[in-house]
């Protein structure tokens, strides 16, 4: 593909400089995309902020998605390199990698060796693989996308144009909404982790009767888990995104638009606002409520609640700024403990 027959599909709105090229005649065919470190003549890459601008001298690429930088545009024009500004040169490079790349999906139709009980509801046009089990009462929707070996419990219902990769679990009466992807290996609507003490027998098994609801536009990674309560819902709201390895609790709330990393966890009846951001490994403990717009960095530990739009970090978390001056003064501590020592001896 010319670059310049792939600029003319790009969203207009995104492209805000009307020189596209360094020089008349620099036109590159382009036949993907690569990292700006291993660019190459036929690919495009991107820089996406001023840390990454001195690639701009050394790679190979042949095209590049640049930030509203004049000098990078020069520096560009002057290694020949055929060039686009935006505002958000990462977003215009994901919408660049959908011109040469969609991810496979089968043509609809049923497999044979599929099971499906005679009162499902299926929509116009979904795709159905190998040894897909759909129990009684489910409802999917048009165009949706089942792969291989997913199982589908009793009652659930699945909007349109949703993806299940193959070997996920839906439990019963689990609500997923338009547009979702459920990875592979993730389990929705599982029942959550509640056991009652019985002394002197053990353990008293509190059954899970209530279910998930995923709205529109969800994803979820591989191996995710996402539990149902004893009674009313476990909800994840529009636009949500949840990495692999994720564990949300029996009964938590997640608000629209907030993204999750691998390994988070999310205790029972945890709530969580919208856009809010959970880096890899944070934990959550019980019925803690996270503001919208919060930040929760890697490996942070929060045991109380998160105001909106704050930054937390550490274990348990406080405040971002005062754990960066807390883990600065830890390298210092075999120093400072040497020093006490010192004073106390003086002391004496």
């Amino acid at each position: 593909m010319k670059f310049s027959d792939l600029i003319a599909q790009l969203e207009p709105a995104f492209i805000q400089a009307s020189s596209l090229t360094a020089h008349p005649d620099c036109n590159p065919e382009l036949v993907g995309v690569a990292s700006v470190e291993v660019g190459q003549s036929e690919r495009l890459s991107y820089i996406e902020n001023a840390k990454f601008a001195a690639f701009v001298a050394t790679t190979g690429a042949g095209a590049l998605v640049l930030p509203d930088d004049p000098a990078l545009s020069q520096q560009a024009s002057d290694r020949g390199i055929a060039w686009l500004t935006t505002p958000n040169p990462k977003l215009l490079y994901a919408m660049v990698i959908e011109q040469f790349y969609q991810p496979y999906r089968p043509q609809p139709q049923i497999h044979p060796t599929a099971v499906i009980d005679p009162t499902v509801q299926l929509g116009s046009e979904v795709a159905i693989g190998a040894h897909v089990v759909i129990e009684a009462g489910c409802i999917i929707g048009d165009r949706v996308c089942i792969f291989p070996n997913v199982t589908i419990y009793p009652g659930v219902e699945i909007g349109a144009d949703t993806v299940l990769h193959a070997n996920c679990v839906i439990e019963e009466q689990t609500k997923i909404g338009q547009r979702c992807v459920i990875h592979s290996g993730a389990v929705i609507g599982g029942e959550g982790f509640g056991f009652v003490p019985h002394p002197p027998q053990g353990w008293y098994k509190l059954l899970q009767g209530g279910k998930v609801v995923l709205e529109d536009e969800v994803e979820v990674g591989c191996n995710s888990t996402i539990d149902r309560p004893p009674s009313e819902t476990t909800y994840i709201g529009t636009g949500t995104k949840i990495d692999n390895l994720v564990q949300i609790a029996h009964g938590c709330q997640v608000g629209q638009h907030t993204v999750m990393s691998s390994q988070v966890g999310l205790s029972g009846r945890v709530k969580v606002g919208n856009w809010v951001l959970l880096a890899g490994q944070v934990g959550i403990a019980n019925q803690v409520e996270i503001g919208d717009g919060a930040i929760a960095t890697a490996q942070s530990g929060l045991h109380k609640d998160v105001a909106p739009k704050a930054v937390v970090s550490g274990t348990p978390a406080i405040d971002n700024k005062l754990w960066l001056k807390v883990s600065a003064a830890y390298n210092r501590l075999p120093e400072l403990l040497q020093t006490v020592r010192r004073l106390k001896r003086q002391q004496k």
